[in-house]
């Protein structure tokens, strides 16, 4: 598994927990994380697959279709 993959598995996890809480909660990425080429590109990747919303750089939520894949 490339780093970039474990990345998005990562957030995803993350996502998931906070969608199950309250599907409408933004998250604030930390300073680390979008200082990171490879997170920027997964938040990226998972934007146009439509997993993950992004309201402005940095703060993000998992859609319903990110949601399901993640459980599916």
């Amino acid at each position: 598994m490339q780093q970039q993959e474990i990345l998005q598995n990562d957030l995803l996890i993350s996502l998931a927990h906070t969608y199950e809480e309250d599907p409408g909660q933004f998250v604030t990425l930390p300073k680390p994380v979008l200082d990171s080429s490879w997170m920027r590109l997964a938040v990226s990747e998972l934007r146009n697959e439509g997993y993950v919303e992004e309201q402005v750089r940095g703060v993000v939520r998992l859609t319903p279709l990110g949601y399901k894949a993640f459980k599916g």
